[in-house]
């Protein structure tokens, strides 16, 4: 395949020298992995929920989510070898950043959480069946067109955080109209085909028997994408209730 999730592709899953062949990556590894990230996330997600609801200003913990999953998940791509520690670390950090933007979309709009993980949970199993039951293939043509447009959303994004410090922002991304809701769905769409992706790689990369360190890496992959998804159906559902009122 010509374009991959960058997170997980190319020479970053290659052998090294030093690799023990009687430990190699397997599905049931990484997807274990991905519970023991996942339940770290929600952990990490109560704590800043609790402190909210409790009258404590979580403020802070926005600004350690956003920077510390920056310089966590930088390293980690171009040296899978630490993720074992810094995949624990990343969502621990979005657990806060997330615990607490739940925490103040559900003050605002009561019930948007949990219908926001039930959704995310549901295209996730949804998305899983499509990929193991091969009803959805994942081609080469598919993966570009995936890869195209993540990357033209993450350019979106880079450029409103830049207009942002000008007090600007790119047109209707965050409207609460018609068209802004269309946006946040096909962002949730290109997010969740994106699991497609992770999906196939660390397949691919399991059956040839990648180092066992990458099952860390590839579970990390995953919840970058998982994270995603929650936090844009959270934007779309904090739309259409704002929308209503």
């Amino acid at each position: 395949m010509a374009l991959r999730n960058p997170v997980i592709y190319g020479n970053r899953f290659e052998r090294s020298p030093d690799h023990d062949y009687g430990q190699s990556m397997t599905l049931a590894g990484a997807a274990g992995k991905a519970l023991i990230l996942t339940i770290l996330l929600v952990a990490s997600a109560a704590y800043t929920w609790y402190l909210f609801v409790n009258g404590e200003d979580v403020s802070g913990f926005l600004k350690v989510g956003l920077i510390g999953s920056l310089v966590i998940a930088l390293p980690t791509i171009f040296f899978p070898r630490i993720s074992p520690f810094t995949a624990p670390l990343y969502v621990i950090v979005n657990g806060l950043l997330y615990g607490a933007v739940s925490a103040m979309g559900e003050y605002l709009y009561p019930g948007v959480v949990m219908n926001a993980i039930l959704i995310t949970l549901s295209l996730f199993l949804i998305t899983l069946f499509l990929y193991a039951t091969r009803i959805i293939r994942v081609t080469p043509g598919l993966v570009a067109a995936i890869s195209i447009a993540t990357l033209a959303i993450a350019l979106t994004y880079l450029v409103n955080l830049v207009l942002s410090f000008f007090g600007m922002s790119v047109p209707y991304i965050h409207d609460t109209g018609w068209v802004g809701i269309a946006i946040s769905a096909f962002v949730i769409v290109i997010a969740t085909s994106n699991l497609l992706i992770d999906f196939s790689n660390i397949e691919q990369y399991a059956n040839e028997g990648r180092p066992k360190y990458m099952e860390w890496y590839g579970a990390f992959g995953l919840m970058i994408t998982i994270i995603w998804m929650y936090f844009e159906i959270l934007r779309l559902l904090t739309k259409l209730a704002s929308s209503r009122n």
